[in-house]
């Protein structure tokens, strides 16, 4: 104990004499010029805007680095564990079936949930708004839709088209026609062969039955245009009468078999309607039937009823609101001397002022063309 208390004396007397050296006037003078040097050294490394800021960035680093807790730093350089690296655990996992009950249940309770007392997934008040608003867009619409239909039924007039876009110039119908459009083929022992193009001429001719007529449209004898342009607008038209005896042996009144029976067969023509069109310019257009292939001989005579003329007193048409009982004039073609099994093709004309009737482009513009064959 007294050895261990001789050397701690030592120790503290060696150590205050150190310190009376240090505080010498000569060592005191010696630590000034070490710290001015020092300061020197730093003014000069300032200087140099490069180091500086070098340097001064390197601080801060260190200075936040070492603010930097400890946890933070140890998890930045933390590395992946093996389970992190297993995708296979992320995949979504498939939903387990359910069974018939369990999806009628849940149906169920979406149709009606009694715990929210929600209909389809939505309240009363929310099923209440969006029927309030699809019935006011609705009824929106549709009002929108009646003006817009008032507006233009207003501007269009029932009478007559705003804009006509027919050719002027009338086509040309035929009637009756075949299966195979224009063509008219038949043996004439054979009922059922020709039937059907008898059946289709009485059809046709009901409107033109003299009681009808004479009923409803009036007798005109003047060979003129029937104008009537005098009448109101919307006032109706009167319509000359086109008696269906008129046609003679194709009225089907003294033979219903039109001639087909025996080889004879009746065709009719009628001028297509336009509506204010007055044909020929004050003159009747008439018809025209020849044979294109086959020969003059073996088409034979023809034979017009009651004649190959539409006369004019049929003229101009006024629409159907105002000319309402109106019938187109007919003419009647009979082939009575027709040779038998024989093919030729036959073309029916009209003629007159404004007629175009070899138009390359459409063969129903003022002709008709179908092939004829009769069979014994």
């Amino acid at each position: 104990m007294e050895k261990e208390k001789k050397k701690e004396k030592k120790k503290m007397e060696e150590e205050e004499k150190h310190n009376s050296r240090s505080r010498s006037p000569a060592t005191m003078e010696a630590n000034a010029v070490a710290a001015a040097a020092d300061g020197a050294q730093e003014q000069l490394h300032g200087s140099c805007l490069p180091n500086a800021a070098g340097d001064g960035e390197a601080r801060r680093e260190m200075e936040l680095v070492e603010a930097m807790p400890d946890g933070e730093e140890e998890a930045e350089h933390q590395p992946l564990e093996a389970e992190d690296l297993n995708f296979e655990k992320w995949k979504p996992k498939p939903k387990p079936k359910k069974t018939f009950k369990q999806k009628m249940a849940e149906l169920k309770k979406y149709l009606w949930n009694p715990e929210t007392r929600e209909f389809m997934g939505r309240s009363g008040k929310s099923w209440s708004l969006i029927l309030l608003f699809y019935s006011v867009l609705y009824t929106f619409l549709a009002a929108m839709f009646a003006a817009c239909m008032w507006a233009l039924m207003w501007s269009i007039n029932p009478y007559a088209p705003t804009y006509n876009d027919r050719v002027m110039p009338p086509g040309m119908m035929m009637s009756p026609r075949g299966h195979n459009g224009f063509d008219i083929s038949f043996n004439a022992s054979d009922r059922s062969s020709w039937i059907k193009y008898t059946e289709t001429l009485q059809e046709y001719l009901k409107p033109y039955d003299d009681a009808l007529q004479e009923q409803q449209n009036i007798y005109c004898t003047k060979e003129e245009y029937y104008m009537q342009e005098e009448e109101k607008e919307s006032a109706p038209r009167r319509a000359c009468q086109f008696k269906r005896s008129w046609l003679k042996d194709c009225s089907g009144l003294q033979d219903p078999d039109f001639g087909y029976s025996q080889g004879k067969p009746c065709i009719l023509l009628k001028m297509n309607r336009i509506l204010g069109y007055l044909p020929g310019q004050g003159t009747p257009v008439y018809v025209t039937c020849t044979a294109k292939k086959g020969g003059e001989s073996n088409l034979g005579s023809v034979y017009f009823y009651p004649s190959n003329i539409f006369k004019l007193m049929y003229y101009p048409y006024y629409g159907k609101l105002r000319h309402v009982n109106y019938t187109n004039p007919l003419v009647a073609v009979h082939f009575s001397e027709v040779q038998l099994d024989t093919h030729f093709s036959v073309q029916c004309k009209l003629h007159g002022k404004g007629i175009i009737n070899d138009s390359p482009t459409d063969r129903f513009l003022g002709s008709v063309s179908f092939a004829l064959v009769v069979g014994a």
